[in-house]
């Protein structure tokens, strides 16, 4: 479950992404304006990091795929994954990286594609009890809720044209360009505007 507070951001979440996405190579091309078709979270197991991953077409008609993690305190050696830094009324600095390079991310996305998994339940502090939301994305895992759940472990993220690997994960940077592959399994999802489940990630079996 994940637990949204009402709270004032700065930068935004959008200004930190615009200002991020010219620097990397697999958005080359992508101008803005950015649009931001929606989003889905992830939970981490401990609690302590924030996962959410955001649509976001470009001025090119490119739909990226930007996971971003927020924590409390820097992530250790993560210093070239950092997206920036983030004012949260609530919670105080953020600490802002590309998911990609967070090893809760990574463990968040293979658990979720190896179990059959979905989105984070999104929850909205209210003066009383959390109100449920609903998420602007929506995504499924095609593994078996028999499959064991990995452990976060170090990661080291190579970035291609369209996609950035991660070990044997897979993680589409570009959305649409990339086949779903055999003998594998996946991530898909939908959001607004969306009229078939795109593929997000990917890991051979």
């Amino acid at each position: 479950m994940a637990l949204i507070h009402r709270a004032r951001i700065t930068p935004t979440k959008a200004e930190l992404i615009a200002d991020w996405l010219p620097s990397r190579t697999w958005a080359a091309g992508a101008v803005a304006p950015f649009e931001f078709l929606g989003a889905y979270r992830f939970d981490d197991p401990s609690g302590e990091v924030g996962i959410e991953t955001h649509l976001v077409r470009a001025g090119n008609g490119d739909v990226l795929q930007v996971p971003l993690t927020y924590r409390a305190t820097p992530l250790e050696g993560a210093e070239r994954h950092l997206v920036g830094t983030m004012e949260h009324t609530h919670l105080g600095r953020r600490w802002v990286y590309d998911g990609c390079g967070d090893p809760v991310y990574v463990a968040a996305v293979v658990a979720t594609i190896r179990t059959g998994g979905r989105e984070a339940a999104e929850w909205v502090e209210s003066d009383g009890a959390p109100v449920r939301r609903e998420p602007t994305a929506r995504v499924s895992g095609s593994g078996s809720t028999a499959a064991p759940v990995p452990a976060a472990e170090p990661v080291d993220p190579v970035d291609g044209a369209a996609a950035t690997t991660i070990g044997g994960l897979v993680v589409l940077r570009v959305v649409g360009r990339t086949e779903r592959p055999d003998d594998a399994d996946f991530l898909t999802g939908t959001w607004r505007g969306s009229a078939e489940p795109a593929l997000l990630a990917y890991l051979p079996r």
